[in-house]
């Protein structure tokens, strides 16, 4: 299990990198999936069941579709159309291939391999998931909340236009001199 950790944590690195150098937000927000994805998967690895459900549920399911359908929304770069069907280049395909198998190869390991045992079922309460959250787990809610404040403030930013003024008596230029 210990090769797993360095595989998922090098993976969850590499798509992080590729998220901050990507130009393409599409790209970048499917790499940040990726990466979260990853980290769901150390979480895992490291006896935190919970954790990484709720990482793949709330974060890599429900947050990142909303920030793939706001860059949608912005319509961000429409002069290059051309673009959109560059996905059907192979070439672009080899690196989110290589590694959706890795990932891949990994979850199939760790469900059928003999040292793996699952864990007894226990009922636990939204009192516990609190105390979890804002006692052992405080560090990853706070960095949970810096990612997504950065990409608030990060989609806002992308979404910003150049304000035009339509009243004529406001507008800079003095037409009537």
């Amino acid at each position: 299990m210990e090769i797993l950790f360095y595989i998922a944590g090098i993976l969850a690195i590499l798509s992080t990198v590729i998220v901050i150098a990507s130009k393409n937000a599409i790209h970048a927000l499917l790499y940040l999936i990726v990466s979260l994805l990853s980290v769901s998967l150390i979480f895992f690895i490291l006896g935190a069941p919970f954790i990484a459900a709720l990482e793949v549920i709330i974060f890599a399911g429900a947050i990142m579709v909303l920030f793939v359908f706001v860059i949608m929304m912005l319509d961000i770069d429409t002069s290059n159309s051309k673009k959109e069907y560059d996905f059907l280049n192979p070439k672009i395909w080899i690196g989110p291939s290589i590694i959706a198998l890795i990932l891949g190869a990994e979850m199939v390991y760790v469900l059928f391999s003999e040292g793996y045992h699952p864990l007894p079922h226990q009922s636990i309460s939204p009192a516990m998931v609190g105390k979890l959250m804002f006692a052992k787990y405080a560090l990853v809610v706070d960095l949970a909340g810096f990612l997504l404040t950065a990409g608030i403030v990060g989609a806002y930013h992308l979404g910003q236009k150049e304000k035009k003024i339509f009243h004529r008596y406001l507008n800079n230029k003095n037409e009537n001199s």
